[in-house]
């Protein structure tokens, strides 16, 4: 299956982040990906993707040396030539022909990340669902450029959906205006 076109958006009435893989048979298949999935999911693809881009340099084994500063410059440098390289202009397709999956996305509940010998990644998206006796799931081997575009356009939807910014309980946000204003706020406790 050969991806032409990646679209990864923030819905927020979901409060989930849509992503649609349209291959060049037209085909899509669509995904949804929650903030719990992501905790976990987002610093395993950044990290295998520097890994992999310092893998294609030039100087690959004597980098696994080096110091962390010109691994992040290294890997950075590739990753903007990358971005500089990738067409996010074009608008994504939405008159595909075939759902293999069928038109109710796949809700992931994990993914499996296997670096390949040939400088791909392979990535599976798993739906496993209590209720659910067949899991449904979609294998997709990404070369580090469309690596790069997933991540980017991964990374925009988390800004959207302010799932990367720091999360405050409501006990420290009930603390801290009792301490401005010197005045004690009604408590509502569950």
């Amino acid at each position: 299956m050969k991806i032409h076109q990646l679209s990864v958006n923030y819905q927020a009435e979901q409060d989930r982040i849509f992503v649609r893989i349209n291959t060049s048979a037209a085909e899509e298949v669509r995904l949804w990906l929650t903030r719990r999935l992501m905790v976990g999911l987002w610093p395993l693809l950044t990290r295998l993707l520097t890994q992999h881009l310092l893998k294609l340099e030039a100087a690959g084994s004597t980098l696994e040396s080096a110091d962390d500063g010109l691994k992040k410059m290294l890997a950075d440098f590739r990753k903007e030539q990358f971005l500089q390289e990738a067409d996010f202009d074009t608008p994504y397709d939405e008159n595909q022909a075939v759902l293999p999956l069928g038109p109710k996305p796949v809700l992931v509940t994990d993914v499996d990340a296997s670096p390949l010998p040939n400088g791909r990644l392979r990535l599976v998206f798993n739906e496993r669902l209590p209720r659910k006796k067949e899991p449904r799931n979609f294998q997709v081997e990404m070369d580090p450029k469309l690596m790069q575009g997933l991540i980017h356009l991964l990374e925009q939807a988390l800004t959207r959906s302010q799932w990367l910014e720091p999360f405050t309980p409501p006990a420290a946000v009930e603390e801290a205006a009792e301490e401005g204003d010197g005045k004690r706020k009604p408590r509502y406790l569950q």
